[in-house]
């Protein structure tokens, strides 16, 4: 407790004494609420509703609605809340993150301020890591959901879903399964397909942060109102939201198409960066996770491509593609591995490149490292180099989630970052107690000297525990590691299972089992996360479950400390759920990244002078402090880095704003007189007259020209803002080099940005009048943007108001829908 705390006293044991009356409240409503029938757990429902359209608030009926929920859960899956999870789910209906414990119940805790703000009738959204947890949750908790009269929706990639019992005939073994192996294993029959509209529109929906992301994209760049699917933002829970909204959030969602690259540089440059000498040609700071060229290396650069001066012959776009070429193969002297090495930054499957998450060891097809670094990973490692791509529309986390009126989150670890949830989100973090006290133990990390010793000690620890059937959790922060450690186990012929998280479901059902007896599972820190691992098995006996308590319980042993605390946290946490027996330890070596580039040498001058073996352990304080310094230091260095990005899209966020706002108008209002009035505007800016206008609508047809008008408006803004978005990108990598000369970077952009937006409104505007003036109209067979007719110029605009690079404005595309250049159009 700090000094502050004992004066002033603990402002989380204030805030949880609050909720007390709260607590009370809902247990007295227990017993009036058991004696409800079936039907009028729905009708209540229907109360609510008018409760609050009456002038009632949510907090009003937060403890009958509560009470009603706990009610629809006994009743559905057997299980009455605990007290703990009525405080969380307090603490998420009043907009703030609930920090509970692994095992606490936050999916169970989360459904009751979901049912409570879904009261209102516009929808809420709970967003969880993965497409497999969102299934879970909505067949899982979508029956306390319908027991209440309330729609369940649920979204995945490519695929959404209602929650309908009645959607498939089933057998009751089916819906015995759902209620017994709810918790790991999915029962697809009670999940109809649907529209992702109409998974939007029911009151409550499971999805993905990267599937709430990108419709919200996706709706912004829709020709008719039909075509977007998501009504607002009212409330949105955010599951494990540490690693969505800290981890996950230095990488923004994009939306891209293909850009006409040649993928022949990337190839060449793969060719010829082997040439170069890692010892002296480049350098690396592991630290910042930078390489660059030393002048040794670009004299041999420019020797092997017979070049005088690379700078001045080739330009800056020739050495964009060394530059990234030299990030995929520069090897790091250190760990005698690239910078960026297979298995470790990436695997390689099915003839593609698909990251693999530095945080959950997931794989994450689909993302793509930008600017160019994807295509010089596939130029290393031969498989085919896709095309540069071209974004059209981005996001980050931090922007859309903000949107959301009310924002609530829970975790297993969140007091670490709450200065981050504070200063981004507005988020307060509030520490719920355990339902049962916790008796994990958490033994002292074991440092060796070197990897070989580590692993050999690693093995030892195993198999001993083993051989008396203590469950064991294995964490491993690669893939390589984890099946390294799995081939030495498989020599030693322990019997385990390996996860690399890969499938989510299996991975489920198979960690869902790590707590039976004998069970060794070796797993990358994060699979299975969402999964309780209950002792003795899922689902477990008694008499099992009883003789691995005795034997300590589950024991989780961490190869490395991961660069942020709250993983290894995790990692800890997946034992000691609900009381139960168990413990954790970390078995570090001198060679490990963190160890050895944050401070390793004090160590190793420790190690040397006591003279220890490879495989015999050191532990002590010094160690420890040392690993906790490492990890703050990244941590604040990770901070900068997603403070930084935010700061920038803020900036650009401003702009979003404007120009979804104005797509939003003329989806919704092209019809109305005032969006005819903006039109007429624009054109007399342009030097046209209002006669001109009404002789080129006799021309199209008054019928046709708000239709007309409206794609036009929305193809110009388009257009433009793909080029805007492009524009601000290499604007950021501009500004950073006035640093050199005592200028704030970000000022800078703040400043140019702004000056570069005012003239794109009013490019939007001039390309508006011009097109809708030139413009004429044809009978089209062929199927194009506009459903029924084609736009065409007829007589090319004035070449001295179009520049060169800029669109052509009579809306000229190429095949794959980006727009042609001027001077590849009219200009010519």
């Amino acid at each position: 407790m700090s000094f502050l705390d004992k004066i002033f006293g603990d402002a989380n044991e204030k805030y949880l004494k609050k909720l007390q009356p709260f607590v009370e409240k809902i247990n007295q409503l227990e017993k009036e609420f058991e004696s409800f029938s079936d039907e009028n757990l729905k009708l209540k429902t229907g109360e609510f509703k008018e409760k609050l359209k009456n002038g009632e608030t949510l907090e009003d009926v937060l403890p009958e609605s509560f009470a009603l929920a706990r009610e629809a859960s006994k009743r559905t899956l057997g299980q009455r809340p605990y007290d703990s999870q009525l405080i969380g789910g307090i603490v998420l209906a009043q907009g703030k993150i609930a920090e509970m414990k692994t095992g606490e119940g936050k999916t169970l805790a989360a459904v009751m301020p979901m049912y409570l703000n879904a009261l209102i009738g516009q929808g809420c959204h709970l967003v969880t890591v993965n497409d497999y947890l969102a299934r879970r949750d909505a067949v899982w908790m979508g029956q306390i959901y319908y027991a209440l009269g309330l729609s369940i929706g649920c979204l995945n990639h490519e695929q959404s879903f209602l929650y309908n019992p009645n959607y498939k005939k089933l057998e009751e073994e089916k819906e015995k399964m759902r209620d017994e192996l709810g918790a790991f294993y999915i029962v697809e029959d009670f999940l109809e397909p649907c529209s992702r509209k109409d998974a939007y529109l029911a009151d409550v929906t499971y999805g993905t942060n990267n599937e709430f992301g990108f419709d919200y994209l996706r709706d912004n760049m829709a020709y008719n109102l039909n075509q977007k699917s998501q009504r607002g933002f009212n409330f949105c829970i955010v599951d494990e939201i540490d690693s969505i909204l800290i981890d996950e959030a230095r990488t923004p969602l994009i939306i891209s198409a293909p850009d006409q690259e040649g993928s022949k540089w990337y190839q060449e440059f793969a060719r010829i960066i082997p040439q170069i000498d890692k010892e002296g040609d480049y350098e690396i700071d592991e630290k910042m996770k930078s390489v660059s060229l030393t002048e040794k290396g670009v004299e041999k650069i420019e020797k092997i491509l017979g070049l005088e001066n690379i700078y001045e012959d080739k330009g800056i776009k020739y050495l964009h593609y060394l530059e990234q070429a030299l990030r995929a193969q520069a090897i790091n002297p250190s760990t005698g591995r690239p910078f960026f090495a297979k298995d470790y930054e990436y695997v390689v499957k099915d003839n593609k490149v698909i990251i693999v998450d530095e945080f959950t060891g997931r794989l994450m097809p689909g993302r793509r490292w930008s600017k160019g670094l994807h295509q010089a990973v596939e130029a290393k490692e031969g498989v085919p180099v896709k095309e540069e791509s071209l974004t059209l529309a981005s996001i980050t986390f931090q922007n859309y989630f903000r949107l959301y009126k009310k924002l609530a989150g829970m975790t297993g670890t969140a007091v670490t970052s709450a200065e981050e949830f504070d200063k981004v989100y507005k988020l307060d973090v509030i520490v719920i107690p355990t339902n049962k006290p916790l008796v994990r133990k958490s033994l002292p990390d074991r440092v060796y000297k070197n990897e070989p010793g580590k692993l050999k000690a690693l093995v030892k620890e195993i198999k001993e525990r083993n051989d008396l059937g203590q469950p064991l959790l294995i964490g491993t922060r690669s893939v390589e590691k984890n099946e390294e450690i799995s081939q030495l186990l498989k020599l030693e012929g322990v019997k385990h299972q390996v996860l690399n998280a890969k499938n989510h479901q299996t991975e489920g059902e198979t960690i869902a089992q790590a707590g039976k007896l004998k069970a060794v599972t070796v797993a990358t820190n994060m699979a299975g996360r969402g999964v309780d691992i209950i002792l003795g098995g899922n689902p477990s006996s008694p008499e099992e479950a009883q003789k691995v308590k005795e034997l300590g319980g589950l024991h989780v042993i961490g190869t490395e400390r991961h660069e942020a605390r709250r993983i290894d946290d995790q990692l800890r946490g997946r034992t000691g759920r609900q009381g139960d027996s168990g413990s954790s330890q970390f078995f570090l070596s001198l060679e490990d990244d963190l160890m050895r580039i944050f401070g390793g040498d004090r160590v190793q001058s420790l190690m040397s002078a006591l003279n220890l073996p490879d495989d015999e352990p050191i532990e002590a304080n010094l160690i420890s402090r040392m690993v906790e310094s490492a990890q703050s230091k990244i941590e604040g260095f990770n901070f900068d880095s997603r403070q930084r990005l935010l700061e920038y899209d803020d900036v650009l966020n401003k702009h979003r704003e404007v120009i979804y706002k104005k797509r939003r108008e003329v989806l919704e209002k092209y019809q109305d007189m005032d969006f005819k009035n903006q039109i007429l505007e624009m054109i007399e800016k342009a030097g046209y007259t209002q006669d001109d206008y009404k002789r080129k609508q006799q021309e199209v047809g008054e019928n046709n020209m708000p239709q007309i008008q409206k794609e036009i408006v929305l193809k110009v803004i388009d257009t433009l803002w793909i080029e805007h978005l492009e524009n601000m990108d290499h604007l950021i990598g501009s500004v950073r080099l006035r640093a050199y000369g005592n200028l704030d970077p970000l000022v800078e952009y703040k400043k140019e940005g702004h000056g570069m937006f005012r003239k794109l409104l009013e490019a939007i505007d001039e390309y508006v009048a011009n097109t809708i003036m030139k413009i004429t109209i044809r009978k089209q067979p062929s199927k194009n943007v506009f459903p029924a007719t084609v736009l065409s110029s007829g007589n090319p605009v004035n070449s001295q108001k179009t520049k060169r690079n800029e669109p052509c404005p009579c809306g000229a595309k190429h095949p794959d829908g980006r727009p042609i250049k001027y001077k590849h159009c009219h200009g010519k």
